[in-house]
């Protein structure tokens, strides 16, 4: 009987390669260089040729006090992001499921997903354009109202909220397509009989929509726990600048400056597996919770 299967659906398997062998290229073959963490790497000797020194980079990276600052930042904005982010997408999702007319949600759609398909470095001269301190529209507009000028990029406070708010911008419409494959899942038929026993459009979320995206907010939120340690390089990078080092400078920057600028290979590759390992804590630690207070995992 397997065979017979196998024999009908070898295209499946053939078609399955391709995937496999982008995770054993990219994903697997990439863990040889872990070592590096361990070893005194020279790029003359190699990976091979060079010098075991065991933990020693740990304790030189945790002896660091620009690391453990960096590592704050890190956890800081991925909170932060967490409490305005994740929520986004969910409540958009809500909003264009309860529109009636077809083509203005069509539109709606289009219009939040296209950020997400803009480089950082677009989003970064479209900040610059709006939000900085001599050229941005913002402040522009505000002195021709004569009124003060906002540091949106140069002030800790404002930088933050302005990190915040684009980080939402550009993910937010992307995120809603999930909720909104899930909300497609829920029978019609539920909102209907509680249409008909009078509950108003408010309950019918709370009671139908909410529990129906249950399984989909607790896969979501695991993930989000699990990248807690981690941090893209894009975003923080080019919205962050010199004045607000202090909450801009995050893992993934100060592994550039450690390793692409100042050449300490070992040390960078050393918080690189400390990341790797910290998230894995993060995620089964997450997914435990989760499975326990709402069973709900996703292993």
């Amino acid at each position: 009987m397997r065979n017979m299967y196998l024999k009908r659906n070898w295209h499946l398997y053939i078609l399955l390669v391709f995937p496999l062998a982008y995770f054993f290229l990219f994903k697997y073959g990439p863990m040889y260089g872990v070592q590096i963490a361990f070893k005194d790497f020279n790029f003359f000797q190699g990976i091979s040729g060079s010098k075991w020194i065991g933990f020693e980079a740990f304790r030189e990276v945790f002896q660091n006090q620009d690391f453990f600052d960096a590592l704050r930042n890190t956890i800081l904005l991925n909170f932060l992001d967490l409490l305005i982010s994740f929520p986004a997408p969910l409540l958009l999702a809500i909003m264009l499921y309860e529109l009636k007319a077809a083509w203005f949600k069509k539109m709606a759609q289009t219009v939040l997903y296209i950020p997400h398909f803009i480089s950082w470095v677009i989003i970064g001269g479209i900040v610059l354009q709006v939000f900085g301190t001599q050229s941005g529209f913002i402040n522009n507009l505000l002195e021709a109202m004569g009124l003060g000028q906002i540091p949106f990029l140069t002030d800790k406070k404002y930088w933050l909220f302005t990190y915040l708010a684009v980080g939402v911008w550009q993910s937010a419409g992307w995120g809603t397509i999930l909720y909104l494959a899930a909300l497609t899942g829920i029978n019609k038929e539920l909102f209907e009989a509680a249409e008909v026993d009078g509950a108003n459009r408010f309950k019918r979320i709370w009671h139908i929509s909410i529990p129906g995206l249950k399984t989909t907010i607790a896969t979501l939120l695991i993930i989000s726990l699990g990248n807690m340690i981690s941090i893209g390089f894009d975003r923080p990078f080019i919205i962050g600048n010199v004045a607000v080092r202090d909450y801009s400078d995050v893992l993934s920057t100060f592994v550039y400056r450690i390793g692409m600028e100042s050449g300490q290979i070992t040390l960078a590759t050393a918080v690189g597996l400390f990341q790797a390992l910290v998230g894995l804590i993060f995620l089964l630690g997450a997914n435990y919770a989760s499975k326990k207070l709402a069973d709900e995992s996703i292993i």
